[in-house]
């Protein structure tokens, strides 16, 4: 907790005003039971109406600065809270972005917006009240066990047996607690992950007609988080009962033997009531500091799954002394590359070798999971490889800043991601300054045209969170249209022609071979269609090349590609 504090330091001015303002407050509050005994042990006793007059007074006047102090520390403490919230989220944020896909496998999509959202909000809750209970709670206690020393020590003996009870079984409950509330942490995790699982897949769980299905697993991991919570609220919900029962108990205490005392003389009655408030301010404060025995084992737990992913140093970082390419126009060469994911039993590709040039096309094809698109998510260095190197206009990828690398990429998925916002936005997402005609231009060549005309506003139109309100073969050729307004060196076409009819595939790769005469373009597909007009045709068989040529010479001399080619294609269409 405390090491996830440092983020405060930019607002240690506002932080140190919270806390000067919390200590007026509460020598104000301390103050105002030692006058008002005052007023009543010489004031009333001895009929002074001067002396009452001028100590009201000024118990009014501290009482009112007392009442602006506590608001103005109120106010700082907030907005101190809230920037540092603001300030944790965007650093966890960034740290987020920053993560290579191998990071973000190892949290887990779901895990992550908890961490940026719950977990982020327990703690900057908790940073709020430091400022004001944790400041507050051992000022009150600490200067209201003075106060009542110095003016009734005879009654101290009562504090001494109740104060150490309560902070005891405080402590004892607050641990009890701690653990399971990591486990609420964890589980809404799960509950969060069923959640997005389910919105995300909605149309497959009505079309297996598995609702009833999602609802009980939902319910599961609802049930086993409420029950976890339940199980941590009844043990914390001992503390204030607890607390209560001790104040009314020191309260009963004080009042018998000090009001026998005040019979005998030995103690008078404004002492005595003076004493009763700092013991109710004391008991006050121990009820702040259950509080935050209840909020802090929690934001502890957060902080921790906070501080897990503010202290991954990402694998992939750039360069110290990043190096730029003499003259870039996009020459691509992998040198037996070898790579393999975390806990497979087998590298995802092995010495794979090949150099795409600018102005050619190169394909790759093979069956599932042979490695196809693990060659584009090295080339875009989301993964690093293991062995081998992967060269961009002579430069190692790893030698170079990763906005330098992928600047001179557009790239195209298979699921194509869009963004809420309207057609415009999208296109330019990978190049706000492109021109209204530069868009339409990318939009014709992918053959995207037509249907954005026939869209209410055209280019103006909205799109829905992930583009649900165009169909898939839209998405795909919107996805293309972004990568081809970006006007990269290197084109990279991950399967994602797969939702285009023959005709519309056709005519797109044809548009798009007179736009790429300059730019190195590599397709992966599964078609034999979509690939067989490719300068070079890279075949992969469990993660080797066993093949590579062009589309006749690959029928001549590899199985595998003919096997492929007879599986789509007959006799006649394959020559």
């Amino acid at each position: 907790m405390l090491r996830i504090l440092r983020y405060l330091k930019p607002y240690a001015a506002l932080v140190a005003a919270a806390l000067a303002l919390e200590f007026a407050s509460s020598m104000a509050e301390l103050s105002l039971p030692a006058m008002m005994a005052v007023i009543v042990d010489e004031g009333v006793a001895a009929g002074d109406v001067p002396l009452i007059w001028r100590t009201g007074g000024l118990m009014l006047i501290v009482a009112l600065a007392g009442v602006i102090a506590n608001l103005t520390g109120g106010f700082f403490a907030a907005r101190t809270a809230m920037g540092f919230g603001k300030s944790l989220r965007s650093k966890v944020f960034s740290r987020v972005s920053s993560f290579s896909l191998r990071e973000l496998d190892r949290f887990g999509t779901s895990s992550l917006i908890t961490r940026t959202t719950n977990d982020i909000t327990q703690v900057q809750q908790v940073a709020f009240m430091m400022q004001r209970m944790m400041a507050k709670a051992p000022m009150m206690a600490i200067g209201g066990i003075a106060m009542a020393l110095a003016t009734e020590p005879k009654l101290a003996w009562v504090l001494l047996i109740v104060i150490p009870i309560m902070a005891a079984a405080i402590l004892l409950i607050a641990r009890r607690g701690l653990p399971l509330f990591k486990s609420i942490q964890t589980k809404i995790d799960s509950l969060n992950r069923v959640m997005r699982e389910n919105l995300s897949g909605i149309r497959v769980v009505r079309a297996f007609d598995r609702v009833e299905h999602e609802k009980v697993r939902f319910d599961e991991v609802n049930a086993d988080l409420t029950a976890t919570t339940l199980k941590v609220n009844r043990i914390m919900a001992f503390i204030f009962p607890f607390v209560t029962l001790m104040m009314n108990l020191t309260t009963v205490m004080i009042v018998w033997f000090g009001g026998r005392d005040v019979e005998s003389g030995a103690i008078q009655i404004g002492s005595l009531m003076a004493f009763i408030q700092y013991a109710t301010q004391i008991m006050f404060a121990v009820v702040m500091v259950s509080v935050i025995f209840i909020m802090v084992p929690r934001a502890q737990a957060s902080a921790e799954r906070i501080n897990e992913v503010l202290d991954v140093d990402p694998e992939i970082v750039d360069p110290a002394s990043p190096v730029r390419p003499e003259a870039p126009k996009g020459r691509v060469e992998f040198r037996n590359v070898s790579f393999g994911y975390d806990g497979a039993a087998e590298p995802a590709i092995r010495n794979v070798s090949f150099v795409a040039e600018p102005g050619t096309t190169t394909a790759i094809i093979g069956g599932t999971g042979s490695g196809k698109s693990t060659i584009l998510n090295l080339l875009a260095r989301f993964y690093d490889v293991k062995d081998g190197a992967i060269l961009v206009d002579g430069v190692d990828v790893r030698d170079m800043a990763q906005e330098d690398l992928r600047s001179g990429m557009g790239l195209a998925t298979q699921r194509a991601v869009l963004f809420s916002g309207t057609i415009a936005h999208n296109l330019r997402f990978g190049r706000d300054g492109a021109s209204d005609d530069d868009l339409a231009r990318a939009a014709a060549i992918a053959q995207a045209d037509g249907f954005i005309a026939g869209k209410e506003g055209g280019m103006s139109a909205e799109l829905a969170q992930g583009g649900i309100n165009v169909s898939g073969g839209q998405k795909q050729r919107l996805a293309i249209a972004r990568a081809l307004a970006r006007e990269p060196r290197i084109y990279l076409f991950d399967d994602s022609f797969s939702a285009l009819d023959f005709k519309t595939d056709a005519r797109l790769r044809s548009a798009l071979r007179k736009e790429t005469t300059e730019a190195t373009v590599i397709i992966v597909a599964q078609r034999v269609g979509t690939i067989r007009d490719a300068d070079q045709i890279i075949v992969l068989d469990e993660g080797r090349i066993v093949g590579r040529g062009s589309h006749a010479e690959l029928l001549a001399s590899c199985g595998i590609y003919g096997e492929i080619v007879a599986s789509q294609l007959s006799a006649e269409e394959a020559v």
